[in-house]
């Protein structure tokens, strides 16, 4: 019998402590941390659209035969880079893997904004349906992908916060004693300045010192 009552008395005694354990935040750290996970999906799935919209830009551009070939390559070049890199979930907490995939992400960033910055000399692919159709959605996308990565900063932020604040420090230094902080996205440094486009040095000067246009299908003038 006095076994039996000490069984109920244990009972009883996890019973009224689970709501005061929970109030204390024992669930905010795994709560926060999935949140941002989820996040992170969301920041992979506007990155992975941007990536799939791509090869029909480089074709309808390729279709107009510009003469900046090499900034179509830097383009696939740098497509190629930054789906070679990947961060799951469980390495959001390692600082060099996730620098990597934002260099590549970036990398791929500043060759688009490049590749527009041609088109714009170019009125036949500008006027393309295609290329406007693209255009539009490769916008939109960069505006979902800044939106996903502000939401994913702002969940990383909460949680690396509650692996640092009472009371939810004391289970990230007990009972989620393995927990780490993420990776915030952080602007790169070739993202502080515009990206910029060496017309000189892709097309011969005219004779008053002016990068004259290619026009597809010429023959570049003589040096």
């Amino acid at each position: 019998m006095i076994r039996l009552n000490s069984r109920v008395a244990a009972i009883a005694a996890v019973v009224v402590m689970a709501p005061a354990v929970t109030g204390c935040g024992v669930n905010a750290i795994p709560t926060k941390e999935e949140a941002a996970k989820a996040r992170w999906a969301d920041v992979q799935s506007q990155y992975q659209r941007r990536s799939d919209l791509i090869p029909n830009l480089v074709a309808t551009v390729q279709g107009a035969a510009i003469a900046e070939r090499a900034t179509l390559t830097e383009v696939i070049e740098a497509r190629a880079r930054a789906t070679g890199v990947t961060v799951t979930p469980e390495t959001l907490s390692d600082p060099a893997a996730f620098q990597q995939y934002q260099a590549a992400q970036g990398e791929l960033t500043q060759a688009l904004s490049r590749l527009m910055l041609v088109v714009e000399r170019y009125p036949e692919v500008r006027s393309n349906q295609n290329f406007i159709a693209l255009q539009s959605q490769l916008e939109g996308t960069e505006n979902r992908i800044a939106v996903a990565r502000r939401d994913y900063n702002e969940a990383v932020r909460d949680y690396n916060t509650s692996l640092r604040t009472f009371p939810t420090v004391i289970w990230a230094k007990t009972i989620h004693g393995g927990s780490e902080p993420m990776q915030l996205f952080a602007a790169t440094e070739a993202a502080q300045s515009a990206p910029t486009v060496n017309f000189d040095a892709i097309n011969p000067a005219t004779p008053g010192g002016t990068a004259a246009p290619t026009q597809p299908g010429a023959t570049p003038p003589a040096p």
